[in-house]
């Protein structure tokens, strides 16, 4: 859906903590897919109002040209967050009046805490009268009547600040709310899973629940429901939403008929999973978007399979998640914002995150081990949904990921959570679909190999790598980390890539699936140079365990 622009004006003396928490506030909302302007009270001054001075008639015509200029930010869909003292109510008024969504924010802190804080002691000379015109001190600082947020930073954290605003955004309507704020529960749980049971029911199945839950939690921002005809189509035409942001996967509710009700439940069997608000119903081309999608219209391709097989019209609309899949370790489902508090309470600056849909073997762990050089932590981001038929089970795949945690990484510095997105095989489009969930959960870098998320031949070597050279830096608000094939090089002695391996292949170790899956059926152990054997006798044990069954 396309979203609408606005302003979040921060006010306040200097030192109260307005440029501090507008920064925090930036880069929390670029994890939501929103692009951000920030507008600096000292930055503008030196480009935008240079020659400017400090009279009152000088420091309104600098508010004017900031108020001006976010304007422009929020017009154009934009996030425009602004950060000057602002010191007299009557400009900042002016500037509400002209502004539709503008959110004021008073960043609030007594004198004493702002003297304490001053490093150059530009408060104590103010106050010994050596410099003039300085507000809060020898020049006014009128307070806002009516702000829809103070943040009293001599009491309050960072993180309690950024919260207060971004509760005021959802709440005013900018934001979608997250899951913890938005997903029902108890008794407003148990009335709508009451209610469903009296609309018009659509049977859905694994993989609608996966969406449905990922929008619902916030997974998918800057989508926050099924796109709508407009979406669907800017997405299959341009990889981006209708209104400019990165996407490429359409993500709508597939149906055999357009619905006669514009609230529909959502079953699996006798279960209600969802609640749908029909905002738009169109037909769709499979074939326009296989191709769009996973670059093939080949029945042998399992993502064009599905999609073939799927209705032909698509629902979009706001849902409410009445239920979640489980991938059968509820201790590790973690929503995105569960993932983002855990990376705070960990002090994590920076995360990188790693999807995979094998148990990880030593190339991975390879992977891993040299972005944690560079990062503070890993999310061990395992795709539990819906997967293709010859694909280890995820419960299989869990254990080994456990084992592996529990001997080879520093349990501080790993946070292993499901993610319970399904798997599309859609190769390159899928690549930058992964980096826009995993930046939703927290993550500040992303893994992506040499064949990420492709599945045959059907895309070329690296084109995952190479998709992303479309993108603007930060446009996608994540850093992509591309990865060469990697290997075990018996004469290098250990793991190693073609950047820094000069041996022939003839010295190098690998296994295809195939091959892991043919040792395995034949009960014979994977090479140390693949796998850990701690990872290779879960595999086998659950080899033996389905032969027998």
């Amino acid at each position: 859906m396309t979203q609408k622009g606005f302003v979040v004006w921060f006010t306040g003396l200097s030192g109260a903590g307005k440029s501090t928490i507008a920064n925090a506030l930036k880069a929390e909302l670029e994890l939501r897919g929103r692009h951000i302007e920030l507008l600096d009270g000292d930055e503008v001054r030196t480009h935008l109002s240079k020659g400017l001075g400090f009279s009152k008639e000088d420091r309104d015509t600098n508010i004017r040209r900031i108020g001006y200029v976010a304007r422009l930010v929020a017009r154009s869909g934009g996030v425009a967050v602004t950060a000057a003292i602002s010191p007299y109510r009557e400009v900042r008024d002016e500037i509400r009046s002209q502004t539709p969504g503008f959110v004021e924010v008073f960043a609030r802190a007594p004198l004493d805490t702002l003297v304490e804080r001053d490093v150059k002691g530009l408060y104590k000379k103010a106050i010994a009268g050596e410099i003039a015109n300085f507000t809060g001190v020898s020049d006014p600082y009128e307070e806002p009547l009516h702000p829809e947020v103070v943040c009293d930073t001599s009491r309050e954290t960072l993180q309690q600040s950024v919260s207060k605003v971004i509760d005021a955004l959802g709440r005013l309507g900018h934001l979608d709310r997250e899951v913890g704020e938005s997903l029902p529960q108890g008794e407003e749980l148990s009335a709508l899973r009451a209610e469903a049971r009296t609309l018009p029911r659509l049977e859905v199945g694994p993989l609608e629940l996966s969406d449905l839950f990922m929008l619902a939690t916030g997974g998918l921002s800057p989508l926050a429901a099924f796109m709508d005809e407009r979406d669907y189509e800017s997405v299959i035409e341009t990889g981006r939403l209708a209104g400019g942001h990165p996407f490429t996967i359409p993500i709508v509710l597939r149906a055999e008929a357009a619905p006669t009700a514009g609230r529909i439940a959502l079953f699996i069997g006798d279960q209600p999973v969802g609640i749908l608000e029909v905002a738009s119903a169109f037909t769709t081309s499979p074939e326009i978007e296989a191709q769009s999608v996973y670059g093939t219209t080949d029945d042998a391709h399992p993502g064009v399979r599905v999609l073939k097989d799927s209705g032909r019209w698509a629902l979009g609309g706001r849902v409410t998640a009445l239920s979640r899949p489980s991938s059968g370790f509820p201790e590790y489902d973690l929503t995105p914002a569960q993932v983002k508090a855990v990376k705070r309470e960990r002090g994590w600056k920076t995360m990188v995150g790693f999807q995979t849909r094998n148990p990880v073997h030593r190339a991975h762990e390879y992977l891993q081990k040299v972005a944690l050089e560079i990062v503070d932590g890993l999310l061990l981001h395992p795709l539990v949904g819906e997967t293709k038929s010859d694909d280890i089970p995820a419960s299989v795949r869990m254990s080994c990921y456990e084992e592996l945690l529990r001997g080879y990484y520093p349990p501080d510095r790993v946070l292993l959570a499901t993610n319970p997105a399904w798997m599309r095989y859609a190769g390159p489009k899928e690549a930058v679909f992964h980096a826009i969930v995993r930046r939703n959960y927290g993550c500040t870098h992303f893994i992506v190999g040499r064949d990420h998320a492709g599945v045959g031949s059907f895309y070329d070597t690296y084109a995952a790598h190479r998709i992303f050279d479309e993108y603007t830096p930060g446009e996608l608000g994540i850093e992509i980390l591309r990865f060469e094939h990697t290997f075990y090089c018996s004469v290098c002695g250990g793991m190693a890539s073609t950047r820094t391996c000069p041996h022939p292949a003839a010295v190098h170790s690998t296994l295809s699936g195939t091959a892991v899956r043919k040792l395995l059926a034949e009960g014979k152990d994977l090479p140390p140079e693949f796998t850990r054997p701690e990872v290779a006798r879960v595999l086998l044990q659950a080899s033996k365990a389905e032969a027998t069954a």
